[in-house]
C-alpha cells in the first residue's frame, strides 16, 4: 500500500469522527440559541430581522436560533432616577455622600420676582413601554432631563422667591411631576413618572448671608406678632367676658322689672274690675289690707275712741330717758 492509499484511509476515517463533532456542535448551538430567561424585573423586547414581533414577560421563553431572533433585556420594575445640581456617591465606606459643584447650570434658576434659587431635585421614573423606551427617541435618559430641566424652570419662574425656598416645595414638585409626564406621554417615550422631590432649596452662596439676615428678621418680626397676639387673646376674650356678663345682667334685671310691672298692672286691672263690681266691700278691702301692712311695721299700738273723755294713754315698755 502506497502513501496515497494510506493518506486517503487516514482522510475518510477522520471525517466519520469530524461528522458527529459537527453535529453535536450544530445541535448545541441550536438548542443554546433557542430560548432565553426574562428575569422578574425586566421584560424583554424581541426583534427579528430589525422588525419589532412583541415584549415577553418573566420567565422562560422560545426563540428562532442563530440571531435570528435579537433579545434585549429592559429592567422595567425599577425605578430609575435621575438627579439635578448634585450627584450621589457611594464611597468605599458604603455611606452615600453628596457632591453639588459645578452643577450650578441645572440648579440655578430665576423666580417670579426676578430672584435667583439654587435647587436641587430627584426624578424617579419607571419605563412603562420597553419598546417606545429603546426606539422611539435615540437618549431617552438625555431627553429626560431636558424635560425635566425645562419645567422645573417653568415652575420655579412662576413663584416668589419665598415660596420657592419655604412653603411651597411640595406644591412645585407635584406640579412639575404632573407637567413633566404630559410631555413625555406627548413624545410616547414609554415612561411613568414616579416621584418628584425637590432635595435641597437654597439662596445662592453670594447672597446667602444677606437671605438669612432677612429670614432672621422676618422670624424676629413673627415673634413679635404672635406675643402681641397672645396677649390680645388674653385680654380681649376676658374683657368680652366681662361685657356680656353686664349685658347678661342688665338685660335680666330689665326683664325681671318689666314682668314685676306687668304683674301689678294685671293686679290693678282685677282690683278695678272687682271694685267696679262693689265699690264699697272692696274700698274697705283694700283699707283693711293696706292697714294690715302698715300696722305690721308698728311695735307698740294703742288705740284710743275719740268719744271717751278724761282717759289718759298709759305708755308700757318706754325706754328710759322718754
Amino acid at each position: 500500500m502506497n502513501d496515497w492509499e494510506r493518506a486517503k484511509k487516514d482522510i475518510q476515517k477522520n471525517a466519520k469522527l469530524i461528522v458527529p463533532i459537527v453535529a453535536i456542535i450544530f445541535l448545541f448551538i441550536l438548542g443554546k440559541t433557542s430560548y432565553y430567561t426574562v428575569d422578574p424585573d425586566e421584560e424583554a423586547v424581541i426583534i427579528r430581522f430589525g422588525q419589532y414581533q412583541g415584549t415577553a414577560l418573566p420567565g422562560l421563553h422560545f426563540k428562532l436560533p442563530f440571531g435570528v431572533d435579537r433579545v434585549i433585556h429592559v429592567k422595567t420594575k425599577r425605578v430609575l432616577q435621575e438627579e439635578f445640581g448634585f450627584r450621589t456617591r457611594d464611597s468605599r465606606s458604603r455611606v452615600t455622600t453628596y457632591e453639588s459643584k459645578d452643577f450650578d447650570t441645572e440648579s440655578l434658576m430665576l423666580t417670579g420676582d426676578l430672584n435667583v434659587a439654587d435647587v436641587e431635585w430627584v426624578v424617579q421614573f419607571q419605563i412603562a413601554d420597553p419598546f417606545k423606551f429603546l426606539f422611539q427617541t435615540s437618549s431617552p435618559e438625555r431627553n429626560i432631563r431636558d424635560v425635566s430641566e425645562s419645567i422645573m424652570r417653568r415652575v420655579v419662574g412662576d413663584r416668589l422667591v419665598n415660596e420657592v425656598l419655604t412653603t411651597g416645595r411640595v406644591e412645585i414638585a407635584s406640579e412639575a411631576k404632573d407637567l413633566m409626564q404630559k410631555v413625555l406621554d406627548k413624545y410616547d417615550m414609554g415612561v411613568k413618572i414616579v416621584t418628584v422631590k425637590l432635595q435641597d432649596v437654597n439662596p445662592p452662596k453670594v447672597v446667602k448671608k444677606s437671605l438669612n439676615d432677612v429670614n432672621a428678621a422676618k422670624q424676629e418680626q413673627e415673634k413679635v406678632i404672635n406675643q402681641a397676639e397672645e396677649s390680645y387673646n388674653k385680654v380681649i376674650p376676658e374683657a368680652r367676658g366681662k361685657a356680656e356678663k353686664l349685658i347678661s345682667e342688665a338685660q335680666g334685671y330689665a326683664k325681671a322689672q318689666v314682668n314685676r310691672s306687668e304683674g301689678d298692672a294685671e293686679k290693678f286691672k282685677a282690683m278695678l274690675t272687682e271694685y267696679k263690681r262693689a265699690p264699697s266691700i272692696t274700698k274697705k278691702r283694700i283699707y283693711l289690707e293696706t292697714m294690715a301692712r302698715i300696722l305690721k311695721k308698728v311695735e307698740n299700738i294703742r288705740v284710743v275712741d275719740p268719744s271717751v273723755k278724761g282717759i289718759l294713754p298709759v305708755f308700757q315698755g318706754a325706754k328710759s330717758g322718754n
